[in-house]
This record gives C-alpha cells, sequence and structure tokens, in this order.
C-alpha cells in the first residue's frame, strides 16, 4: 500500500509541477489562472466540504479533490502550451 501511495505522490507532483509551468506561460489564459488560485485558495482555506476536524473524511477529501482538480485543469491547457509545459517537466 505504501508503494502506491508514493506512486499516487509521484503523479500528483508531475501534475502540479506541470500546472505550474503552464499557469506561468505568458500565453495562459486567464481562466487557467483563476483555476490555480482556487485551488490554492481551497488549501489554505479554513472552510472545506467536509470539515477537516472530522475524522478521516475531512483530509480525505482535499486528498482526492485537489489531485481530481489539478488533472482537469490540465485537460484545459491549450495543447501547445501543454507541450511545453510537459517538455520542462522534471522526470
Amino acid at each position: 500500500m505504501f508503494k502506491r501511495l508514493s506512486l499516487l505522490w509521484a503523479l500528483f507532483r508531475g501534475d502540479a509541477r506541470q500546472l505550474w509551468f503552464a499557469v506561468r506561460h505568458p500565453r495562459a489564459p486567464r481562466a487557467l489562472k483563476v483555476g490555480a488560485g482556487l485551488i490554492v485558495l481551497y488549501l489554505v482555506s479554513p472552510i472545506d466540504i467536509i470539515p477537516d476536524w472530522l475524522p478521516f473524511i475531512g483530509v480525505v477529501d482535499d486528498l482526492v479533490l485537489v489531485p481530481l482538480a489539478v488533472r482537469w485543469l490540465l485537460r484545459q491547457v491549450p495543447p501547445d502550451i501543454a507541450q511545453e509545459a510537459a517538455e520542462r517537466r522534471p522526470r
């Protein structure tokens, strides 16, 4: 199970880096930048969909929703910007 979690962490970290490069691209759409900002705001905000004080479930919503939102935003990136961001992404 620990091996599976480390693989998921590596995938999310790569997606987050790719999104970071895409957001910093000069031709990145404004909606992409706003979406990335909303993800960060959700992470640091004390207001959650499911409160964190609930055992296990409160943390799991962050662990599920944030990677899904990052993956969704990556699908919204224009192809030329996505290709450049993928090339800059460390392997």
